[in-house]
């Protein structure tokens, strides 16, 4: 039988500034009566700023809906997700949506790059939507330490899988938000620029104090965070700090006999 960790030992209720993300007993359900579906499970759980955090677990475990409560892409049913200081269930759409576009940073496993503009004009484009202009000291490091300053003219149909999720990354990260949560974002590539995109996504982290949640299958991709977070059954049962593959894998193992 799974056993479930403790709230108390993933943190307190208490804001400190030092936490880009949180959740308290955050819960959310589907659907009701014989069709009813708990996603998320009266989940606790802290984010510190300035780690690469990977939130792992089988099909129907509850990690993707974990990230989209988290990031205020859904709402909950019972329980509170915070983004720094901000409760997100106390903001008004309007409110929520100018959060998400100002502070947070997202990237997908499907690039959700548009057809039509360069990459350039992809990088700058949730900038330009809210009215602002990118830092151009930064906005040239981001895309120097991603490879692209030769491909900022091509449009996503000239680049690679690679290049275009590195495209993604470049806009998740020129708005220097204060947390990114990313949804398998190497699900699409090959093992060569899974690598690369991954690199860069620590090195975001190390380098320029990121935060990143990313949600992964990969035990591969999990090896490059600081630290990873088991569900099952929309519940938290498990934690690494400094994780393997070796050691995801074993996890990973375990917890589908005990399931």
């Amino acid at each position: 039988m799974i056993t479930t960790i403790a709230p108390e030992t993933l943190g307190t209720p208490d804001f400190h500034p030092e936490l880009a993300a949180r959740a308290r007993d955050l819960t959310k359900v589907f659907g009701s009566g014989d069709a009813r579906v708990v996603a998320c499970d009266h989940i606790t759980l802290d984010l510190p700023r300035g780690q690469l955090t990977a939130i792992m677990g089988p099909s129907g475990s509850g990690k993707s809906t974990l990230m989209h409560c988290l990031a205020g892409l859904d709402t909950l049913t019972s329980g509170e997700a915070w983004i720094g200081d901000v409760e997100l269930g106390s903001l008004s759409d309007r409110r929520l949506t100018r959060l998400r576009r100002e502070r947070i940073g997202f990237v997908f496993q499907s690039f959700n790059l548009v057809p039509t503009l360069t990459a350039a004009e992809n990088i700058v484009l949730p900038l330009a939507i809210a009215g602002r202009k990118p830092d151009p000291d930064w906005y040239r490091t981001v895309v120097r330490t991603l490879g692209l300053t030769d491909r900022l003219g091509h449009r996503p149909s000239q680049l690679s899988g690679g290049q275009q999720q590195r495209v993604a990354c470049a806009r998740s990260l020129v708005s220097r938000p204060e947390i990114v949560f990313a949804d398998e974002p190497t699900g699409n590539l090959d093992s060569t620029a899974s690598a690369e995109v991954l690199g860069f996504l620590r090195a975001s982290v190390d380098e320029f104090g990121q935060t990143i949640v990313m949600v992964t299958h990969d035990p591969v991709a999990a090896a490059y965070a600081h630290r990873a977070i088991f569900l099952a059954d929309g519940r938290i049962v498990d934690e690494l700090i400094h994780p393997t593959r070796e050691r995801v894998l074993a996890t990973m193992a375990t917890l589908q006999k005990e399931s």
